[in-house]
C-alpha cells in the first residue's frame, strides 16, 4: 500500500502529478474550472461542485466496473481526499459505464495468485469498506444498473441508495452462487439494512432483487425513470444536507460503529480467513468454473 501513501500526500498539496500505481503507468489530471473542481485517474472520475459541496464520483472500469485492486486502491484516495476536503459535503457514487453499477470483486484478483496477493487484495476491499461506511459525508448510490456481490455491498454502504426502474436490473450480495461465503462485514451491511431474516435468506441463496424486489424489501430506498436518477440523487442530497452536519454525522457514527469496531478490532483475523478460505482447490475449482460459463456466456 506504498503507492496509497505517496499518492495521499500528494493530493494533499493540490499538485498537478502523473507516477506510476502498482508497476503501471497511472497518470492522475487535477482542474479547476468555475465553481466545479475535477479530478480524475484510470477508473475513477471526480467532480466536486464548490457550490453546493456536492461531489459525483463516477466508477469508470469498464466493462463492468469489476473491483480490482488497482480500483479499489484508486476508489480509497479518491474517498479520501473528499473526506478531507472540507468544502464537500456529500458523494453521489454512480457508474460511468451503462446498465451496470459494478459487478463486484474481479474473480481474476481470487483465482491462481499467490497467498500474499490475496491478502493485500481482501486489506484492499476492507479499506474501501471502511471508508465509505464510515463517511462523514452524506453518500448517496444512484444506482444506474445492475448490482451484484461487492457492487451491493457499496451501494449498501450509502446513507440512501436510488436505483433505476428497470426489471431488468438487480442487485443482491450473490457470492454463494460463485461457491464464496460473504464475510461478516458484508452479512451484517446488508442486515443492518433490511434485517436479519431477509438477509439470512438472501445470503443462503445467494439472491438477485430485480429492481421492484429490491424497493420492496428495502434494499433500495427508490425507483425512479432511468434518466431521473441522477437528478433525482441531486434532489435527496439537498434535502439531506438540509440537516446540520455535526448532528447527522455524530449519529451516523452511533449507528455504525458498532459494526465498523467489528472489522477494525479482527482485520488480520478477516485476512487470514480469506485467504485460507480462497486458496482452497475446491474454492479455485469453483472459481474457475464459474469464469469458464462467463467465457461461453460471450
Amino acid at each position: 500500500m506504498a503507492a496509497l501513501g505517496a499518492l495521499r500526500s500528494c493530493w494533499a498539496s493540490g499538485r498537478l502529478l502523473s507516477g506510476s500505481l502498482h508497476a503501471h503507468s497511472n497518470r492522475l489530471a487535477f482542474c479547476q474550472t468555475g465553481i466545479k473542481r475535477h479530478f480524475s485517474n484510470n477508473k475513477i472520475i471526480v467532480e466536486l461542485d464548490e457550490a453546493t459541496g456536492v461531489a459525483v464520483m463516477k466508477m469508470k472500469n469498464p466493462p463492468v466496473n469489476s473491483l480490482s485492486l488497482d480500483f479499489l486502491t484508486e476508489f480509497s484516495i479518491s474517498l479520501e481526499k473528499l473526506e478531507m476536503d472540507r468544502g464537500c459535503r456529500g458523494l453521489i457514487l454512480t457508474s460511468a459505464s451503462p446498465k451496470i453499477f459494478s459487478a463486484g470483486l474481479d474473480i481474476m484478483e481470487m483465482y491462481g495468485k499467490s497467498a500474499e496477493h490475496y491478502a493485500e487484495f481482501w486489506r484492499a476491499v476492507q479499506e474501501m469498506w471502511l471508508k465509505l461506511y464510515g463517511s462523514n459525508m452524506v453518500t448517496i448510490a444512484a444506482i444506474n444498473g445492475s448490482s451484484p456481490a461487492g457492487g451491493c455491498l457499496m451501494a449498501l454502504c450509502c446513507d440512501y441508495r436510488i436505483m433505476a426502474d428497470n426489471p431488468k436490473y438487480a442487485i443482491g450480495l450473490n457470492e454463494t452462487q460463485l461457491g464464496i461465503v460473504a464475510p461478516f462485514w458484508f452479512k451484517d451491511t446488508m442486515s443492518n439494512v433490511v434485517g436479519n431474516r431477509v438477509t439470512e435468506q438472501a445470503l443462503q441463496l445467494g439472491q438477485m432483487f430485480p429492481a421492484p424486489e429490491a424497493l420492496k424489501f428495502g434494499l433500495v430506498d427508490q425507483l425512479v425513470a432511468e434518466e431521473k436518477v441522477q437528478s433525482t440523487a441531486a434532489s435527496v442530497m439537498a434535502h439531506w444536507l438540509n440537516i446540520p452536519d455535526h448532528a447527522r454525522q455524530i449519529t451516523k457514527s452511533m449507528m455504525r460503529k458498532q459494526t465498523t469496531d467489528k472489522l477494525v478490532n479482527n482485520r488480520e483475523a478477516d485476512i487470514k480467513n480469506f485467504v485460507s478460505f480462497i486458496t482452497r482447490d475446491s474454492i479455485q475449482k469453483s472459481l474457475q468454473v464459474y469464469m469458464e460459463r462467463l467465457k461461453q456466456r460471450k
